[in-house]
């Protein structure tokens, strides 16, 4: 056997801290340490997942695509949210610390309920909406498909690239403080719709916005911008949103809604 050959290979070891809940045994949260061997590329996901795996299958977490498109695993990672597929395991020392995402119930260990943000993403309508009489008109139908203008979609596209990974719920005070706020996310998904061309639903959606809880609620910490892994820049649509919403009711005053 060459010399070589007999050096054994010394496995780097991390400490990974895992925030425990099984709302069937546990009356409150819990941490629970896992040092395990780690590769140099893995990310964040790849530890939690060995742990899943080959330590302790009663470990709970959510995720899905591992290519940080799905928005699925999601989680605190020393204090942070994070997008866990996506950030290396090599950006922290020896221990890390991850818990469930911040602002949210926790279903167990590091799964939290979608069902509130969810309802908050459905209340801003966040599809084309058009007027019944055009959409039932012939002419509207013989039109096929909408094409728009390259500088049409760039109008939007930004605030279109979020995957509802939840981080900037996770990362905002207001959701801290205030958990019936409408949220980045939301708000930027429904300012999304507002500027698509092909869109008729800004006076419903305006509506929404001036209502308590909403985009005047925000006070632009721009803590949701700086954790967002698409640069979908939220708190740029949560102020254009605030901005397009005074305009409309400012307009009402002048040309009535339905008038000429």
């Amino acid at each position: 056997m060459s010399a070589e050959a007999s050096v054994e290979v010394k496995k780097v070891m991390k400490t990974i801290v895992i925030t425990r809940f099984d709302p069937d045994k546990d009356e409150g949260r819990r941490t629970q340490e896992y040092t395990i061997p780690v590769e140099d590329d893995w990310k964040i996901l790849d530890a939690i997942n060995y742990i899943k795996d080959e330590v302790d299958p009663t470990v709970s977490h959510r995720w899905s695509c591992r290519m940080a498109v799905c928005g699925s695993c999601g989680m605190m990672v020393n204090g942070e949210p994070t997008l866990t597929c996506k950030t290396a395991l090599t950006n922290y020392g020896e221990r890390i610390v991850v818990e469930p995402l911040a602002n949210f119930p926790v279903v167990r260990d590091l799964v939290v309920d979608l069902d509130g943000f969810m309802d908050k993403v459905k209340s801003v309508k966040p599809w084309i909406m058009k007027a019944k009489e055009e959409a039932a008109s012939e002419e509207f139908n013989s039109k096929g498909t909408y094409s728009q203008s390259p500088e049409q979609l760039a109008t939007f596209k930004q605030f279109s690239m979020c995957i509802n990974c939840m981080l900037c719920y996770s990362a905002c005070p207001v959701v801290a403080n205030e958990p019936d706020f409408l949220g980045p996310a939301a708000i930027a998904l429904g300012h999304r719709y507002n500027l698509d061309s092909r869109d008729e639903g800004n006076d419903e959606r305006n509506d929404i916005f001036r209502d308590e809880g909403t985009v005047f609620s925000c006070s632009y910490a721009n803590e949701c911008s700086a954790v967002c892994p698409k640069g979908v820049d939220p708190a740029a649509a949560v102020n254009q949103a605030k901005f397009g919403a005074v305009i409309d009711w400012a307009k009402g005053f002048v040309v009535p809604r339905g008038g000429n």
